[in-house]
């Protein structure tokens, strides 16, 4: 149930990088484009559009480096202007191997075409798991996302949700795994309000109903960004999430993040930084941890090849764990 969990506000990052389990497929998040504020943002000095709820963290987020174990490869195909597919092969020591193919439909329509968006979205591992994700563009101020999702022929999530962006603020609406008879469902809903050039407001209502329980969680959320600089805050019930993203300069960027849960009682303070060499086509990300957990990886365009040299290991020097992975992603 990925799809439902991340809906949820609370710390999903205290298990990482050390996890026996396989990375979620890379959809099951919203695109970039998906959380960036539309094409038709005011820039006549009136409030702008605060984007996707979801989008809150992105900044600080994309600057850490993504988890890589065992040997990865990766190859994209671009089969017309309106078809991709991707082959993904994983073969590791400590999580299950697998092969994933994935392709993607992009809508005809001029608004999201620009926007490179894709409309529907497949994907299928070698254990027989099914995800389908359809991304559509009601109107231009209404989009609706759709998400259903299989393992080992067994439904386990299905996910409807609908976004309204305004001039200057954007509401959403959930619903996630219906079941009539199981009466249970879980409901959602999102609203960011911009209240200054760069102060957004806003908050998250998590509802589940079962039978054998039923309850909400509310969660406050707020940002504040300048030119150089994005903090952010999200807090409620289930636990706190703070970042805070700065760009030093057009090579560097920096990232910390401030996760702690009430359910697991946990606390977690991350810094990460992204370094960038044009010259060298290179990208490196690292990180480390309050959990004594140190990671790097290192992106390596191999010029004029259409290929991605990829190489990464993190530590955890408090469990005595080292985890390295190598990928190559063509195309």
């Amino acid at each position: 149930m990925g799809s439902v969990l991340a809906l949820s506000s609370g710390p999903g990052h205290q298990n990482w990088p050390f996890s026996s389990d396989p990375p979620p497929p890379r959809w099951d998040t919203h695109p970039a484009h998906w959380d960036s504020p539309p094409r038709w943002e005011r820039r006549d000095g009136r409030l702008p559009n605060p984007g996707s709820f979801h989008s809150l963290h992105r900044s600080c987020k994309d600057v850490f480096p993504q988890q890589i174990e065992g040997v990865k490869m990766i190859v994209n195909k671009t089969l017309s202007s309106f078809f991709k597919v991707s082959h993904t092969l994983h073969l590791s020591a400590v999580s299950p191997s697998y092969y994933r193919f994935h392709v993607e439909h992009l809508q005809s329509d001029d608004y999201s075409k620009d926007k490179d968006a894709p409309a529907l979205i497949g994907e299928m591992d070698s254990s027989g798991s099914l995800n389908a994700h359809a991304l559509l563009h009601l109107t231009e101020r209404v989009r609706a996302r759709t998400v259903f999702q299989t393992q080992h022929s067994q439904f386990v999530t299905w996910q409807f949700e609908t976004e309204y962006r305004g001039n200057d603020f954007t509401a959403a609406v959930t619903v996630a795994n219906p079941d009539v008879l199981r009466e249970s469902v879980i409901l959602v809903a999102h609203f960011l309000q911009s209240v200054s050039s760069g102060l957004v407001l806003g908050g998250e209502l998590v509802y589940h109903r079962g039978r054998a329980e039923e309850g909400g969680i509310l969660t406050l959320a707020g940002q504040y960004s300048r030119p150089n600089w994005v903090a952010t805050l999200n807090a409620g019930k289930g636990g706190a999430h703070a970042s805070y993203y700065h760009r030093a300069n057009k090579q560097i960027q920096i990232g910390v993040e401030f996760e702690a849960s009430t359910r697991t009682q946990e606390t977690t303070t991350s810094f990460g930084y992204q370094m960038e060499l044009p010259e060298a086509n290179m990208v490196f990300r690292g990180m480390i941890n309050s959990r004594c957990i140190i990671g790097g990886v290192l992106e390596k365009r191999l010029s004029p090849l259409p290929a991605t040299l990829i190489m990464g290991a993190f530590v955890n020097h408090r469990g005595d764990k080292l985890q390295v992975g190598l990928g190559v992603n063509v195309g």
